[in-house]
């Protein structure tokens, strides 16, 4: 099979995108391993299929590295609006994206005519340890101490679609956070896989963050993390409520608000090059 693609990214957090409006991928977990191989495929955090839908004018599917499939990409719905407004799929501003943690609502922000940035109302985020999943007690899981391998972390839990662990830290460049990540694997508190944020928190509303996803590993930049981040630092009292919540990655910085109980992400959108690729 040939596919055409789009490779894009958002904030170094870089996918290959598939248009399946008129095409269909057999087997794309397969693919997206394949693919997202560097050195041996086009290189990527993964591959996202974008598909017709009922109930919104596109639906985004998300497979990360290893082929698992994902519920929802912050960085990657972005890029997601704007392939669907530059390639003539959607006419207006404002466009819907049906994800597996559900309709995504996002706003275009053009210049020249192309799409420059986006901002996706990425909906309530849940706290209750049931929602995340995390096998701990209590309605939330907010800065508590939680022994995992031979360290004694504070951890803050977040479902934005997909499940995330928060770690302030001084230095998270210091950190070894595959080996941390393996430890918390091994621990068993989150059933289906967890995302974990290192952040520093650095003065006002500004907070430096590593992640390490659970399907791709280290990334860039990772848009439902960044909100993870932020709403840990809120609920912790670090920032500022009334002020967005700027979230620098190692691929650039996302802004976050957090405004009547909904999680609003801003951030780019870039094309890197259009291809075909025969598998």
């Amino acid at each position: 099979m040939t596919y055409s693609f789009t490779k894009m990214q958002g904030c170094g957090n870089d996918y290959i995108y598939i248009d399946c409006f008129s095409t269909a991928v057999a087997d794309p977990g397969g693919l997206s391993k394949r693919l997202s191989k560097p050195h041996f495929g086009i290189g990527a955090d993964g591959v996202i299929l974008i598909e017709p839908s009922n109930v919104a004018d596109a639906k985004m599917r998300i497979f990360n590295a290893d082929g698992s499939e994902g519920k929802m990409c912050g960085n990657g719905v972005r890029c997601v609006g704007k392939y669907l407004y530059e390639s003539g799929h959607v006419s207006r501003r404002e466009v819907s994206v049906e994800t597996l943690s559900g309709i995504k609502t996002l706003k275009l922000a053009l210049e020249g005519g192309l799409v420059q940035s986006v901002t996706v109302d990425m909906g309530p985020a849940l706290l209750d340890p049931l929602a995340i999943p995390v096998r701990l007690d209590g309605d939330a899981v907010i800065g508590r101490p939680v022994q995992v391998g031979s360290q004694l972390y504070e951890i803050t839990c977040v479902s934005m679609g997909n499940p995330h662990c928060v770690i302030f830290c001084d230095d998270p460049d210091a950190l070894d956070i595959s080996a941390i990540a393996a430890d918390f694997a091994a621990s068993g508190l989150f059933p289906e896989g967890v995302n974990i944020e290192f952040v520093r928190w650095k003065a006002g509303n500004r907070l430096q963050m590593r992640v390490f996803e659970r399907g791709s590993g280290e990334t860039l930049a990772c848009g439902t993390g960044a909100c993870a981040s932020a709403v840990a630092a809120l609920r912790r009292g670090f920032c500022d409520p009334a002020k967005p919540v700027e979230v620098q990655l190692k691929g650039g910085t996302l802004l976050i608000e957090e405004k009547d109980g909904r999680v609003w992400m801003t951030g780019p959108a870039e094309t890197v090059f259009t291809g075909e690729v025969t598998v």
